[in-house]
């Protein structure tokens, strides 16, 4: 299979690497929105960029009939833009805030836990803790929101706020940026005047991530919609 990738940061070149290992190859390696003249070689695009670049980039592969696996997070505000083009061109696109096999797995344990917890959830106070490399743009990151909005979902809690109050009508998410390279650490946090209950997720490198989307790439060839790493590796 012939992959685009669009943003050829960190992520990019992890993703040029796990590619190639899975015995794809590289069509293009682009750092700004493409032409479709450049996208017609690719049978799917990897879309790894920045929150102002993403939905351009979307929208021209979509546009050119090229199935699109994103994973650029900051954006989500023209993600319905995203979907009526999609529909509208019976393009292919999926999204994840995190591409990452045990994350999404993650995700799962985090709603099951917020469904168990929700008849006694005027008992605990939720903390979300999120923490990334400096040069990460976007805060709080997708995943963190991500997993707020299922709790928020199972109406365990009212919203998110990002400072460190916590309420019992609120999540309160902690971003924090450091030196190190750090590949991304979330920790969801349930507490109460007689315990705490904490669930925890932390990324290596960005390797897990790049094998996801490559996965994902792989999976969407030849499908028609709009997908989620959920339908990817079948959860309900």
């Amino acid at each position: 299979m012939n992959i685009a990738i669009i943003g050829y940061g960190k992520m990019g070149k992890t993703i040029e690497k796990i590619a190639k290992i899975r015995n794809h190859k590289i069509s293009l390696c682009y750092d700004a929105t493409p032409s479709p003249f450049l996208l017609k070689n690719s049978d799917v695009a990897i879309e790894f960029s920045q929150p102002n670049s993403a939905f351009n980039n979307i929208k021209i592969c979509i546009e050119n009939e090229l199935p699109v696996v994103c994973g650029t997070t900051g954006w989500l505000e023209k993600l319905e833009m995203i979907k009526k083009i999609c529909i509208k061109k019976n393009g292919s696109f999926l999204y994840s805030s995190n591409f990452s096999i045990g994350m999404n797995l993650f995700f799962e344990i985090n709603k099951k836990l917020s469904k168990l917890l929700f008849p006694y959830s005027e008992n605990y106070e939720v903390q979300i803790e999120e923490i990334h490399h400096k040069e990460k743009i976007d805060k709080p990151s997708g995943t963190a929101i991500s997993l707020a909005q299922d709790i928020i979902n199972n109406n365990i809690k009212k919203t998110w706020t990002l400072d460190n109050k916590k309420t019992k009508n609120n999540i309160s998410i902690i971003s924090k940026r450091c030196q190190n390279d750090v590949s991304g650490i979330h920790t969801v946090l349930y507490e109460s005047k007689i315990e705490n209950i904490e669930i925890k997720h932390k990324a290596h490198n960005r390797d897990g991530f790049a094998f996801g989307a490559v996965i994902a790439s792989e999976w969407i060839k030849n499908k028609k919609g709009f997908f989620s790493m959920k339908d990817v590796l079948k959860i309900s």
